[in-house]
C-alpha cells in the first residue's frame, strides 16, 4: 500500500512562490510514475505536472509551463512542486499522485493514478 501526504500549501499573493511537498511511504520502486493534479471549486481535476521514476521524462500543463518545477528526491521518498509567479487562477487543492508504470512512462489523466494524497489548499490573491 502506498501512502501520500502533501504539505506546503497556503495563502499567498500573486507573483509569490510556494513549494509543495509530498511524503511517500510504502512500496514505491523504480516502476512508479509520480505527479501533481489540482482541482479548483466547481471544476474537474486538472493535470499539472508528472514525471517518470527517474525524472528522465517530465511534462507540464501549458498553464504552468515555465513557472512550476516538479522534482523528486529518492533518498527521502519525497516529491516536490516548486510554484513560482503564482496567479489567482492557480488557486486550487493540489494533489500528489502515484501510478504504476513498468514501462517507465508518466501519465496525464487522473484515472492512471490509483494513489492520491489528501490534498493541500493553495490560494493566490490578486
Amino acid at each position: 500500500q502506498v501512502q501520500l501526504v502533501e504539505s506546503g500549501g497556503g495563502l499567498v499573493q500573486a507573483g509569490d512562490s510556494l513549494r509543495l511537498s509530498c511524503a511517500t511511504s510504502g512500496r514505491i520502486f523504480h516502476s512508479y510514475a509520480m505527479g501533481w493534479f489540482r482541482q479548483a471549486p466547481g471544476k474537474e481535476r486538472e493535470f499539472v505536472a508528472a514525471m517518470n521514476w527517474n525524472g528522465g521524462k517530465i511534462e507540464y500543463a501549458d498553464s504552468v509551463k515555465g513557472r512550476f518545477i516538479i522534482s523528486r528526491e529518492h533518498a527521502k521518498n519525497m516529491l516536490y512542486l516548486q510554484m513560482n509567479s503564482l496567479k489567482p487562477e492557480d488557486t486550487a487543492v493540489y494533489y500528489c499522485v502515484v501510478g504504476f508504470s513498468p514501462e517507465g512512462h508518466y501519465y496525464l489523466t487522473p484515472d492512471e493514478y490509483p494513489y492520491w494524497g489528501q490534498g493541500t489548499q493553495v490560494t493566490v490573491s490578486s
